[in-house]
């Protein structure tokens, strides 16, 4: 007896076939896809150098990578740099590959490729089953200037008299615009600025020695142009070693138990944790800490010269502590920090006027740690003077102010156990001996002697 609900042959075969159909039809319509593959090239300027690497991201999300192809076209000759194939995944995911990073080989001088203009040609192509299989393709066309000559620079300052700690300024001249150019002190470097001269292939740059680096520090003159190309010149110095004098900071724990209340919000003290504690993280990790933050606000400057003539000292005060001092830090007859002071303390009358040393813009008004409320001016140029401890501040950021006048009081905040000045002299990041621009003769002799020669 035949079975009522049988699905007739003819029906089964007919379903098999509409789901067939159905995948196949999914399966063309998702191969089939039109989107272009993606491509970016990074390239920080039009000008290759003699040997870089090029970077290369590609992209397809939908059917995957195929191929990529770079190639220069250059005097009518091309130069393929880059040829390289993905792998396929198969018929329904099409490329295995969807996005990919590549670096891309440039060496001009083994493929024989002259200075001037050229042309990147990029293809990218991907699994797509458009153009009778062949995929899509993306296209793009780079116009580049192939430059191998490294920049000449000439310096134009006679012998580089300087000291340990000390400043000094270097002048030279650029044989083609630059993206970078500026004078190594061991590893440090300091960058030139146009805008003093006329010429403006003509670049002055401050720079230092800090209290560690004496005789046998390199000191050399650098600038790299656009394709990266960079050229160097010696400059003839005379390093003056300095000793500094060493010294011992007793902490006892009444000024602990008076200071550290003011730093629980400023370092990570632990429930618990003892005074002496958090003198260590203050006197360490914050240290350091204020430390970058003057990096930064010093790191900019103004392209021209706001100061003129010696550098004010506070009137009337007493030196309390030299440059470049080592310090020893003693609790209870032993040994627990060491650090360096780099600033003079000055000591006069409590809440003492304090005069800007020099005319420049104000760069920092702010608290700042250790230092506690603090002032720093730009003279221009990566010079910069300091002002700590202070009770009052009496000007605001970008705000110019003149030689002498008054931009604050003397004070105790920060990790100061009398009310005084902490003043520094830092050219860009660097500590120097604020001594030297107090001298109207050093100044006369080592800094506007070179600047103006050249004029």
């Amino acid at each position: 007896m035949k079975s009522k609900n049988k699905i007739p042959t003819g029906w089964l075969l007919s379903i098999l076939a509409l789901f067939v159909v159905a995948g196949l039809t999914v399966l063309l319509v998702k191969r089939m896809e039109g989107e272009l593959p993606e491509m970016r090239l990074d390239l920080s300027s039009p000008s290759l150098g003699a040997r870089q690497m090029l970077t290369l991201h590609v992209e397809d999300k939908k059917s995957g990578l195929r191929q990529v192809w770079v190639a220069l076209l250059k005097d009518g000759r091309e130069t393929v740099l880059l040829d390289k194939a993905f792998p396929p995944g198969g018929i329904l995911s099409g490329g295995l590959v969807r996005s990919d990073t590549l670096e891309v080989p440039f060496d001009a001088k083994a493929h024989d490729i002259k200075d001037g203009k050229a042309v990147l040609r990029m293809v990218t192509r991907d699994y797509s089953w458009r153009h009778w299989g062949k995929g899509n393709q993306s296209y793009q066309e780079q116009e580049v200037i192939i430059d191998t000559v490294a920049p000449a620079v000439e310096v134009l300052n006679q012998r580089l008299n300087i000291a340990q700690g000390g400043a000094g300024v270097v002048i030279y001249k650029l044989s083609e615009s630059c993206r970078t150019s500026g004078v190594t002190v061991g590893e440090t470097f300091y960058p030139g600025q146009t805008g003093n001269f006329p010429d403006q292939t003509i670049y002055m740059a401050f720079i230092a020695l800090d209290h560690t680096q004496g005789p046998g520090t390199p000191i050399f003159a650098t600038a790299t142009d656009f394709a990266g190309n960079q050229g160097r010149s010696g400059i003839a110095h005379h390093i003056n070693a300095r000793n500094f004098k060493k010294d011992t900071i007793p902490i006892t724990d009444r000024f602990l138990n008076w200071k550290m209340p003011e730093f629980n919000n400023q370092v990570q003290a632990d429930a618990g944790m003892s005074p002496l504690e958090v003198f260590l993280k203050v006197n360490q990790d914050l240290r350091k800490a204020n430390y970058e933050t003057v990096a930064k606000v010093t790191a900019r400057s103004d392209n021209k010269i706001h100061w003129h003539g010696d550098f004010l000292r506070l009137p009337h005060a007493a030196n309390r502590a030299g440059f470049a001092d080592s310090r020893d830090y003693i609790y209870k007859k032993k040994k627990i920090d060491h650090q360096y002071h780099l600033g003079v303390d000055l000591a006069s009358l409590e809440h003492s006027p304090v005069p800007a040393a020099n005319s420049g813009r104000v760069a920092f008004a702010d608290a700042l740690g250790i230092y506690g409320n603090t002032l720093i001016l730009d003279h221009g140029f990566g010079l910069f003077s300091m002002y700590a401890h202070l009770s009052f501040i009496g000007v605001k950021v970008d705000q110019t102010v003149k030689r002498g006048e008054i931009i604050g009081k003397t004070g105790r905040s920060g990790l100061a156990g009398g009310d005084h000045l902490h003043f520094s002299m830092l050219v860009h990041q660097t500590f120097v001996n604020p001594l030297e621009w107090w001298d109207p003769n050093w100044i006369k002799n080592n800094i506007q002697a070179n600047i103006s020669a050249v004029h």
